[in-house]
């Protein structure tokens, strides 16, 4: 799926400890996608080799967060823009592939450098003129909106992400610190509804728009959450192996085990993160 006159790499980031997860959001995603959008596909593991439909598997390396994200922009990705993803955020509606091609093409011509593709609340925006597919292309209020470094479903310049990626940050340290650290600097950052993250509502003022999609993502800390629960419905529906595979998660999701088979974290590791966020640590 690879083509030299793409200039969009949509990435999807993974550590090889989530390697339960890869198979289901290989099935979800390529139900749901339209690999007629002009991108080019890459499945990013640590140091596992894996074989999925339609992506080109990349190693990062092992080290922190920040650190592996780097290594594949600096060393395995060319192209000028990243459309990043995570291995659990599996999609379960259809999408537009002329919303795709009509916002690569506007954030290449407007030099656009971060462009969020997810409703949610946290953040708050100002309506323009302009739209795609009936998307009201929206301006984020940086100051009254927070996690403005995210790590969901988020089209980037990669240049301009590769700033925001200070060295040896974990992923919630990186999204807590970019985030601080954009409120500074203010870029503009571009908001578009496309996604409905988890059923979220749109928050912008859009114009029928046509096709949202959604996605759901299915685990958090290492945990799979009830958002897994009508995938598996529908992974049962399917052949042996899918099947079979559907058991692995649900006996994972009801013994609450990480997606490597291990006893899930104490909780308190849980709550002191997120007392530190509100302290702002």
């Amino acid at each position: 799926m690879v083509s030299k006159t793409n200039n969009v790499a949509l990435l999807v980031h993974s550590c090889d400890r989530y390697e339960l997860l890869f198979n289901g959001f290989e099935a979800f995603f390529s139900k749901y996608w339209d690999f007629k959008i002009n991108s080019n596909y890459y499945f990013a593991t640590e140091e596992k080799k894996v074989t999925l439909d339609n992506f080109v598997n990349i190693q990062s390396g092992k080290g922190e967060w920040t650190d592996r994200l780097r290594n594949l922009l600096e060393e395995k990705i060319k192209e000028e823009y990243i459309l990043y993803f995570q291995e659990d955020m599996w999609l379960n509606k259809k999408v537009n592939p002329n919303f795709f091609n009509h916002l690569f093409e506007l954030a290449q011509k407007n030099n656009w450098q971060q462009v969020k593709l997810h409703s949610s609340e946290v953040y708050k925006t100002t309506s323009t003129d302009n739209f795609i597919e009936g998307f009201n292309i929206a301006i984020v209020d940086n100051a009254n909106s927070d996690f403005l470094m995210s790590h969901q479903v988020t089209l980037w310049n990669k240049d301009f992400l590769l700033k925001q990626l200070k060295r040896n940050e974990h992923p919630w340290r990186n999204e807590r610190k970019g985030t601080k650290r954009l409120k500074k600097n203010n870029p503009e950052i571009i908001h578009i509804d496309y996604f409905a993250e988890n059923g979220n509502k749109e928050i912008n003022n859009n114009n029928n728009p046509i096709l949202r999609s959604e996605y759901q993502t299915i685990s958090m800390n290492g945990l799979l959450n009830s958002n897994i629960e009508p995938f598996l419905t529908e992974l049962k529906c399917e052949d042996i192996k899918q099947q079979q595979y559907a058991l692995k998660l649900e006996h994972n999701y009801k013994n609450g085990l990480t997606h490597d088979g291990k006893p899930k974290p104490r909780k308190v590791d849980i709550f002191k993160r997120t007392k530190n966020w509100l302290q702002g640590k």
